[in-house]
């Protein structure tokens, strides 16, 4: 589904419990931009494929995570016969108004971007990166509660998530896609010259306003503790917590970086050090890789099974996954 448009949004992607959520808050602070928050419309991509949407399209997209709701556009958006370009720039922009800076941000294009450039080959990218181990450790506790992060499979989903997020990153740049790149590490230490930085990348004015969560708009965002630093009025840096990965998980990391070293000859994953010699073997490679590939493809098995299944027949298999869950403690997006 290549498109020839010309439409420019901006798509604000990075690895679950990298951060996200902290830059979309602090950019949606500056007057000219207005991002949805995982809006994930392109994720619903079969809902298109007879080259026009299916006619319930967005109030398919709604169920799916409740965009349409969070964003208070149930009045605004209507299911027109558009195509895939179309309906995204039409409900993002839409929902921008008159902001000239409109998109999205959402980890879970990490695997996506070069199809969302090739929708939108004028695209503009932020991509932040994190310690692969903290955001490991960040899974961990999001986990803990009731909350989407519990499903199985998640820390070895992010580990491997991170890798591909990185040859999906090169793969933009290969195609001379703008994109910006930023560390988590930096916009929590210095705020200021990571968001000066962005503005450049942007090219608009740096607003005071981008370094702080005060009177920053979080309607959009699922409730969750998992959500606790964004919704506070202040950026922090992470306190020291206890351990929650084991021994064994950590030393996975350990030589997933390692291996990853090696291979990107030291210039990638930015800012860590080889903890010690060990790198990831071909075989473990290979086993991790077949079940994340195998994950993945249940993932989106489930997409497509949102998009055509009879939606009574899909709110039915809601009801009974989460009925002894509280509806504002899991995220109904992922199901």
């Amino acid at each position: 589904m290549k498109s020839e448009s010309s439409a420019e949004p901006l798509f604000v992607v990075g690895m679950w419990r990298s951060g996200t959520s902290l830059l979309y808050a602090l950019l949606n602070q500056h007057p000219q931009i207005s991002l949805m928050y995982e809006g994930e419309l392109p994720l619903l991509w079969p809902l298109f494929m007879s080259g026009k949407g299916k006619s319930d399209w967005a109030r398919r997209w709604n169920f799916w995570n409740g965009a349409v709701t969070r964003h208070q556009m149930d009045t605004k958006l209507k299911s027109e016969p558009v195509d895939f370009p179309s309906a995204i720039e039409l409900a993002y922009r839409g929902y921008a108004g008159d902001k000239a800076i409109w998109g999205c941000k959402s980890p879970n294009y990490y695997d996506s971007m070069t199809r969302l450039a090739e929708l939108f080959p004028r695209a503009r990218f932020i991509v932040i990166w994190r310690n692969p181990l903290d955001i490991c450790r960040s899974i961990a506790r999001a986990g803990e509660g009731p909350s989407w992060f519990k499903k199985r499979g998640m820390l070895l989903r992010g580990l491997l998530g991170y890798e591909r997020m990185k040859v999906e990153f090169d793969r933009l740049q290969k195609m001379n896609v703008r994109i910006h790149e930023l560390q988590y590490e930096e916009l929590v230490r210095e705020p200021g010259n990571t968001m000066q930085g962005v503005c450049n990348f942007l090219e608009i004015v740096f607003d005071p306003k981008m370094v702080s969560l005060r009177d920053a708009d979080r309607s959009a965002i699922y409730e969750g503790e998992h959500h606790q630093m964004v919704n506070s009025e202040r950026i922090v840096s992470n306190r020291k917590r206890e351990e929650v990965l084991t021994p064994e998980f950590r030393q996975k990391v350990a030589r997933y970086v390692g291996y990853w070293h090696s291979k990107y000859k030291g210039s990638w994953p930015h800012g860590l050090q080889q903890l010690d010699g060990e790198q990831v073997g071909g075989w473990e490679h290979a086993i991790d890789d077949f079940r994340y590939r195998v994950m993945r493809l249940f993932d989106r098995s489930k997409v497509i099974a949102f998009c055509y299944f009879p939606l009574p027949l899909l709110r039915g298999y809601r009801f009974l996954k989460y009925r002894n869950v509280l509806p504002q403690a899991y995220t109904i997006a992922r199901s």
